[in-house]
């Protein structure tokens, strides 16, 4: 039903998947000249040009996935997104001053040099030139369908790689498939990205937050590991025919995929877990035990995975945190 084009991306991730059935295509890729010529190009081996994509769905609010949806709306598409998704896309530059603003705080608790931390926020502004604001002319919530190529696609809210996150599922003859964004990848874990409070002005506290991870009021920072945790379970539950990624090729045993990463969390989670054992930690000292000469653009991940694992084995209650001299440590608990 999908024909896959590979668009270019100045991300280290390489190359994006932007998904073409009919007149609609979803996840365009970013707002470069070089991935609009490829676009194009794909296009014109369709006999079509932009004018032509009557309709945008975007899975997830990532540059390398929404940046080209701009140029595409100009053209006269109308793009549809999840609510928050579509928040993000909007100002996407005022989502990064957001997330800028909270980080630098959140880091420097955690056990980072203040100006490190000001440094590894400020590195995402080069995003800003692929990622143009665009405003959607619809969302999806949860369930919600959508007709693409005369079939129902259902957008399924997932949880763990970013915010507002969205595969689309769809049945076919040979079973029920779903083009999953970044939420389950072929052969890399995706990884689930540190998010600040969904409303500006929340904090994390000391302790534990609550057991679901995810706050009522959006005033505590989102456990996105413990979430993606559930999430791939979740989908693992259901027989899926196969998943159309956002980068590289089809996955064709989805539940098989699905098995290895998980593992590959549990894996590093107990790995945390034996860092932790030896005294009192920071998340930044998991990071280095973590990733030995981990360079200053690959900081924001490596807090991502040490913070997440640490989520993890928090709401498990196996290790428990403290202020020590104002910093964050984590502990084993009895």
């Amino acid at each position: 039903m999908f024909t896959r084009f590979s668009i270019p991306t100045p991300f280290q991730v390489g190359p994006v998947n932007a998904y073409l059935a009919g007149r609609t295509l979803i996840d365009p890729g970013p707002g470069s000249e070089e991935a609009w010529a490829a676009l194009l190009d794909e296009l014109e081996s369709h006999d079509m040009g932009p004018t032509d994509v009557e309709q945008v769905l975007v899975t997830h609010p990532h540059p390398d996935h929404f940046g080209l949806a701009e140029r595409l709306s100009e053209a006269g598409a109308r793009v549809l997104a999840s609510p928050t998704t579509a928040e993000i896309i909007a100002d996407f530059e005022a989502r990064l001053d957001y997330e800028q603003s909270f980080f630098v705080d959140f880091f420097e608790r955690h056990g980072m040099a203040r100006s490190t931390a000001q440094t590894i926020t400020d590195l995402p502004e080069v995003f800003l030139d692929v990622a143009p604001g665009v405003e959607t002319d619809a969302t999806l919530d949860d369930g919600e369908t959508v007709e693409v190529a005369g079939t129902a696609l259902t957008a399924e809210a997932v949880q763990g790689h970013a915010p507002g996150e969205t595969i689309f599922t769809y049945e076919t003859d040979e079973g029920e498939r779903a083009i999953v964004g970044d939420h389950v990848l072929p052969d890399i874990t995706p990884n689930p990205l540190l998010q600040p409070p969904a409303e500006e002005g929340g904090e994390l506290p000391t302790g534990s937050e609550s057991s679901s991870g995810w706050s009522s009021d959006g005033g505590e920072r989102p456990r996105v590991l413990p979430a993606f945790n559930r999430s791939l379970a979740n989908l693992r539950e259901r027989d899926f025919d196969r998943f159309l990624p956002g980068h590289r090729e089809e996955i064709t045993a989805p539940g098989e995929r699905i098995d290895e990463i998980l593992a590959a969390h549990e894996e590093r989670t107990e790995n945390v877990r034996e860092i932790v054992a030896g005294g009192p930690t920071t998340a930044v000292e998991v990071m280095e035990e973590l990733f030995s000469d981990l360079p200053a653009t690959e900081y924001f991940s490596g807090m991502s995975e040490a913070v997440g694992h640490l989520d993890v084995l928090d709401e498990r209650g196996e290790v428990g945190s403290r202020e020590q001299g104002g910093v964050v440590v984590w502990e084993v608990t009895e």
